[in-house]
């Protein structure tokens, strides 16, 4: 069976950066961090005070008001940004097969902000009284589910889950439905929300935040000796799938192509990496291997990076070990060091950040970094594209995301040539 190619004809973004594409990846090249003090609840007597929240999303812009209430804040952003996307690709929705066009949209943790309000609302003396809405807010597979009715599409129609890594499972799913010819299109991504009490109050429990709270733009530092933990972020990313020919046949914009995914597991422990990054060293290598590349063939990756004090290390060492010596030549940087991490959406994001920057043959910085803040277990003669944008010809890029529970996965765009 000869598999079907798989370009990018659209793409939407929400994120602490920009509520649109094209003024996140303004920010992104200008090394613009999106942290500060959290303003959705009191964060005072916590240990960590600031994230990277979307700012100025107004859910009415994009919902009638009556239909606000039924979204999650974590859908209400999935939607936007499939939106967005959607828009972007100009398909012909009045006579495309919308049986033919899926929606595989993902998430970490899904609607922990519905969660705590409904059970912290509960009053054991008086009963259980719960909003009908409560399930179908939460659950994590149900920005999909609104999609796909919001547009009629019946194709395949789920939502990854695999911690971080959930949107580039879904990217990967969808790229895989597509080139075995099971779908024409499918609108994939991801969308978290979780700068809430709960979602702050565990992953500060487990040592996990930066608690910079002195200076939150510079708290997300990946690759710098004073890292200290990542920074939550919030937001969300779709990216319009199409199989080639048919994007082709209706004189679609093509961004990319997809060309390869790579899955694997740590198989070591429930939050952190393997120290010597062999699930990493896996995941690189299963993805060259389903594109039929080279290492040699990559330009550019957008590395997990989340300014962990183990993460970080681990992934560097994977990159020397996968790509040897032409690991001096790629450029490498984090984005998490200006979004904070997006938890189940950053693989979406960072999928369209490869793609942008394989567009454009522009590479976004990792900022953060002060001259001598060096850890003595990184090699920093590996170019990290710290503080500023580099400008270079980006063929292929490669895209990390590592989840808790030991879950990876790699995804790699190229120019599109015919």
């Amino acid at each position: 069976m000869e598999l079907k190619r798989v370009v990018v004809t659209g793409l939407g973004a929400i994120t602490p950066l920009g509520n649109n594409v094209n003024d996140t990846w303004e920010a992104l090249i200008n090394g613009v961090s999106g942290a500060g003090p959290i303003t959705q609840f009191d964060a005072s007597l916590f240990k960590t005070q600031f994230a990277c929240e979307v700012k100025g999303f107004e859910p009415l812009d994009y919902f009638e008001k009556k239909e606000v209430r039924k979204y999650d804040r974590y859908a209400q952003l999935a939607i936007a940004a499939a939106k967005e996307a959607i828009t972007d690709s100009k398909l012909d929705l009045e006579n495309v097969d919308k049986n033919r066009i899926g929606v595989i949209f993902s998430a970490g943790i899904g609607g922990i902000k519905t969660f705590e309000q409904e059970l912290c609302g509960y009053d054991q003396e008086k009963g259980p009284k719960f909003n009908p809405f409560f399930i179908p807010k939460m659950i994590g597979d149900i920005a999909a589910g609104h999609i796909s009715i919001m547009y009629g599409f019946h194709g395949p129609n789920y939502g990854a889950i695999s911690a971080c890594a959930s949107s580039t499972n879904g990217i990967i799913d969808a790229f895989n439905l597509i080139r075995l010819g099971k779908a024409n299109v499918i609108v994939a991504g991801g969308a978290e929300a979780a700068i809430s009490v709960g979602g702050v109050g565990g992953f500060t429990a487990m040592h996990a935040l930066s608690n910079r709270n002195d200076s939150p733009t510079t708290a997300s530092r990946p690759f710098s000796a004073s890292r200290d933990g990542f920074v939550m972020g919030e937001g969300s990313c779709g990216l319009v799938l199409e199989e080639m020919e048919h994007a082709l046949a209706r004189g679609a914009k093509i961004y990319a192509e997809v060309v390869g995914g790579g899955m694997s597991a740590d198989a070591y422990h429930l939050t952190a990496t393997h120290p010597e990054g062999l699930g990493a060293i896996l995941v690189m290598k299963n993805a060259l291997e389903d594109a039929e590349l080279n290492p040699e063939d990559i330009d550019y990756i957008n590395v997990h990076g989340t300014s962990t004090p183990v993460g970080d290390i681990s992934e560097a060492k994977a990159i020397k070990q996968v790509f040897g010596d032409h690991a001096y030549d790629l450029n490498i940087s984090s984005t998490k060091s200006m979004t904070g991490h997006l938890l189940g959406a950053a693989g979406a994001l960072e999928a369209m950040v490869c793609i942008k920057a394989v567009e454009t043959d522009t590479v976004p910085p990792t900022i953060n970094h002060e001259e001598g803040d060096n850890d003595p277990e990184i090699d920093y003669n590996l170019n990290f594209t710290f503080n500023k944008a580099q400008k270079r010809v980006v063929n292929v890029a490669l895209s990390n995301t590592f989840g808790f529970g030991g879950h990876n996965a790699s995804v790699i765009v190229k120019k599109f040539v015919k």
